[in-house]
């Protein structure tokens, strides 16, 4: 592979298995350097010692719902490599999600990460990016932020509020050479889908794919700006 990002730096956050561990290996084999964050530091020491480049990765145990560990892997990045070129909002959660059931605590923490925590992860490293006039942000949101389904009601609501923020976020960047992709995956083969009783007669999709996604719209010239990508299965 073109080691088309050397000198590049990433932050992936959620980094720890599925989508977030396959975003990792893939920046990482086109020459970036990466950090990895998630809340389980046992998995996410896992995944550097597989990707097993220490020069290149950092793991950084962080708990994306708390705006002063964010803040703190941002800083750490910096401090690691001098800059933040992209940043990968991955981390999610999928709980309790119908409104008729009450699940309050559920909601809280899908709202808390998959909507706060895009918005701490953003702001942590927007101004710089601004002030470079370089970076790209790429949010992983969901085809349920398409069309609502009936069990992921509340899931739903926060997968269109990162459409949303993704959209309006293109909007307010114009001009400012600051990159946005909003990345919407369908089912994907991970240890959450995998318990999941739902489309089993097909076959779900392989993290990688969306890597591939994310390696696509990072590696655009940089007067392209991949704003939405939709990956779903056959």
């Amino acid at each position: 592979m073109t080691k088309q990002l050397i000198g590049k730096t990433a932050i992936i956050t959620g980094a720890s298995s599925g989508i977030g561990a396959a975003i990792a290996k893939e920046l990482t084999e086109a020459g970036a350097n990466v950090v990895l964050a998630a809340r389980n530091k046992e998995k996410l020491e896992k995944i550097v010692a597989e990707i097993s480049n220490e020069e290149k990765v950092v793991g950084i145990q962080a708990d994306m719902t708390k705006q002063q560990d964010v803040d703190f892997l941002a800083e750490r990045a910096k401090q690691a490599f001098g800059s933040v070129d992209f940043y990968v909002n991955n981390a999610g959660k999928m709980g309790s999600s119908r409104v008729l059931k009450g699940d309050v605590s559920d909601w809280e923490q899908m709202i808390d990460i998959n909507i706060k925590g895009v918005l701490y992860g953003i702001h942590s490293v927007l101004p710089e990016m601004l002030a470079r006039k370089s970076g790209h942000i790429v949010n992983i949101a969901s085809d349920s932020g398409f069309e609502v389904i009936e069990r992921l009601t509340v899931y739903c609501a926060t997968k269109f509020a990162v459409r949303a923020i993704s959209t309006g976020l293109e909007k307010e960047l114009a001009n400012t050479g600051v990159r946005t992709t909003n990345i919407s995956p369908g089912m994907v083969e991970t240890p959450l889908s995998s318990q999941s009783p739902f489309e089993t007669d097909r076959k779900k999709l392989e993290p990688i794919d969306i890597a591939k996604a994310v390696l696509y719209a990072v590696t655009q010239p940089d007067y392209v700006n991949v704003n939405e990508i939709t990956v779903r299965p056959v």
